[in-house]
């Protein structure tokens, strides 16, 4: 994990890798509850007979799953000690390129991209990059959009 002591800190990071988080399998279990947390059944992700006999070979996590696990997946990979809140402000540019299937262990890559000032703290822009091992693609691409309050 990188560990940046100030927000000042951060800010002279922008265009740099940050680093990568630990890798996080992906369950059934975890699928089927986001299935009922969203209301989204569709059968790719929760009928495990016929998604083994579809187009991917096994039940696949939902795109917004992968997406709503970013927070998990990079809180390993960089920390700010001054920091009091992190708000999530928004997202830009999300692409899902490859489905993730039941039992596929995912990570974060993230890089900073963008830092400016956002009274009363800082307005960051994080580029993550969500991979799957074993597979040149990955699952999901987000520029995070989050504002850091000292």
């Amino acid at each position: 994990m990188r560990i940046f002591p100030t927000l000042d800190a951060l800010g002279e990071a922008v265009g740099e890798h940050l680093g990568h988080g630990s890798w996080h399998e992906i369950t059934q279990q975890e699928i089927d509850l986001f299935a009922e947390a969203t209301d989204d059944h569709q059968w790719i992700h929760v009928d495990r007979d016929r998604a083994r006999a579809g187009p991917f070979g096994a039940p696949v996590a939902h795109g917004y799953l992968t997406l709503s696990l970013i927070p998990r997946l990079v809180r390993d990979v960089y920390a700010v000690r001054d920091l009091a809140m992190g708000i999530n402000y928004g997202l830009d540019k999300v692409r899902f390129p490859t489905p993730v299937t039941v039992g596929s262990r995912v990570r974060a890559g993230a890089e900073l991209v963008e830092f400016t000032d956002f009274p009363p703290g800082k307005r960051a822009v994080v580029k993550v990059t969500v991979e799957i091992e074993g597979h040149p693609k990955p699952a999901c691409v987000a520029e995070t959009v989050i504002l850091l309050i000292p």
